[in-house]
């Protein structure tokens, strides 16, 4: 399959190996690791970069190779049921930060037209999210703006 912005084609990634139980030898209990995934989303990071540090920090000292085997629901769902989840998506708020960034760098280089065209393609992508997260996690009426984007994002 093509990539979004380019006639390119994609590289392949990885596939997560099939597994139906955890590993033997990481035999963590799963109320510990869900109170370990809260306490590291009260720290500020991100769901992605949870299951990072649970892998390779682990929950006292033992790693956690997949939360979803462990304790059978998704990072995310532990933290919705915690109330630790943050305001808008990971995805969402990751391509915001870019197009802010971007948009800063191109009002102070306007020359820069590999710039522009990058931060096209990135709010063409904010928008195409926007889109799909509308009504179930973000507001029915939010649209995206570069004024709207640092206002959410201060916060």
């Amino acid at each position: 399959m093509a990539r979004m912005h380019t006639r390119r084609r994609g590289t392949s990634g990885s596939d997560k190996p099939a597994a139906d139980e955890p590993p033997e030898w990481s035999d963590v209990d799963a109320e510990k690791i869900e109170s370990r995934v809260v306490e590291l989303a009260e720290q500020g990071h991100d769901p992605s970069q949870i299951g990072l540090k649970l892998r390779d920090e682990g929950v006292t000292g033992t790693p956690i190779p997949d939360v979803k085997l462990a304790t059978g629901k998704k990072v995310t769902e532990i933290l919705e049921e915690n109330d630790a989840k943050s305001d808008l998506p990971e995805d969402l708020h990751n391509l915001m930060e870019r197009a802010i960034r971007l948009r800063e760098h191109v009002e102070a280089n306007p020359q820069d037209a590999q710039n522009k065209r990058a931060l096209q393609n990135t709010e063409s992508k904010v928008r195409r999210l926007v889109s799909y997260y509308r009504g179930t996690e973000i507001d029915p009426d939010f649209a995206y703006s570069y004024d709207a984007a640092v206002e959410l994002l201060e916060e």
